[in-house]
């Protein structure tokens, strides 16, 4: 269940001030999407700069990868579609 205690009221907000928050809102859903992004990044370089990559003695076979490869992909349309509400909030708000 969600918990929305802390949850500023758009409602006593005037429409400029309500686009502000979200905006500010999405921004900053954004940089933590770009944040989770770069840890993943760093996590699959260790798991692959600790493979035996030289050897021909030892297989590896990596099942981590593909998962982070699909967080990744999917932290990556998650943003973009955040990205995308930002800029229409955006043409909305230069629309008045």
């Amino acid at each position: 269940m969600l918990n929305f205690a802390g949850t500023p009221s758009f409602i006593a907000a005037p429409e400029t001030d309500s686009r502000q928050l979200i905006a500010a809102d999405l921004r900053s859903l954004i940089a933590r999407i770009d944040i989770s992004m770069r840890l993943i990044d760093a996590a699959m370089e260790r798991d692959d700069s600790g493979s035996a990559a030289g050897s021909v003695d030892v297989v590896v076979l990596d099942d981590v990868t593909p998962r982070y490869a699909a967080a990744s992909a999917t932290l990556n349309v998650c943003r973009a579609g955040l990205g995308r509400a930002l800029q229409q909030l955006s043409e909305f708000s230069n629309s008045d």
